[in-house]
């Protein structure tokens, strides 16, 4: 399978996850944290789809309860 093919499923997998669970957010900046995870994985030379999928739905989880974090932080204290 070329990297491309598991990108694009890792991918699918993980997106088809969030939207799922109704925790995507704006479809850019969704894509983008996704995209960004699975490349970062690539690069630590892990190949295997699940895997892929998997740590890029952690990261965008935790993207996303840091940006909740931050929101809720800055709307007590202003």
């Amino acid at each position: 399978m070329t990297i491309r093919c598991t990108v694009e499923s890792a991918f699918f997998i993980a997106w088809s996850c969030l939207e799922q669970s109704g925790e995507l957010g704006p479809p850019d900046e969704s894509a983008n944290i996704i995209l960004d995870a699975i490349e970062a994985q690539l690069r630590t030379g892990e190949r295997r789809q699940l895997m892929l999928a998997n740590k890029a739905i952690d990261a965008y989880r935790a993207h996303a309860a840091q940006r909740r974090f931050s929101e809720d932080r800055e709307a007590r204290f202003g």
